[in-house]
């Protein structure tokens, strides 16, 4: 009998235990997606009460300061933040209030703009930094303590990606 589309495909060599669970997979889901929202948590508060930094605030700073010339199209900087054009669109009047970024034309597109990280937003970036980076430590490894299912994951992510 032919799979439909909406079922998975195991491959040849699977066993029948090999096969993906859907339940299994939305309960790994949900956990995955409740510890993002714990520790994006923590990272907005502890950013904002000691950098005044949101947490949207602190990435495009970082996405500026890694940028060539310092300088993102709004477009990359909302997909880079995962954001819509209106959200990008206010983050950076709320940058450019600070004076940590400043808008400038494209000379080659005159309707292109740039968002351009200043060196008082490249301070607070750095000046933040250290804290985002201790923050996240600390809740990934309170997360596992707390979730000892949540350890072995964790500890392969960081190895493969650290």
């Amino acid at each position: 009998m032919p799979t439909t589309s909406s079922e998975a495909d195991p491959g040849p060599d699977a066993t029948p235990s090999e096969a993906p669970d859907g339940a299994a997979d939305a309960r790994m889901w949900n956990r995955l997606t409740a510890l993002h929202a714990q520790v994006e948590g923590r990272l907005a508060t502890v950013l904002q009460r000691r950098h005044g930094l949101g947490l949207s605030e602190y990435r495009a700073l970082g996405l500026l300061a890694e940028a060539p010339r310092s300088e993102l199209r709004m477009q990359e900087l909302a997909t880079g933040l995962g954001l819509n054009q209106s959200s990008v669109t206010r983050l950076v009047a709320r940058l450019g209030a600070a004076d940590f970024t400043y808008r400038d034309l494209c000379p080659d597109d005159k309707r292109g703009v740039y968002t351009v990280l200043t060196d008082t937003g490249r301070t607070r970036h750095r000046e933040a930094r250290a804290t985002y980076e201790e923050a996240l430590t600390g809740a990934l490894d309170e997360a596992a303590a707390g979730a000892p299912e949540l350890a072995p994951l964790l500890g392969a992510a960081r190895g493969a990606l650290g």
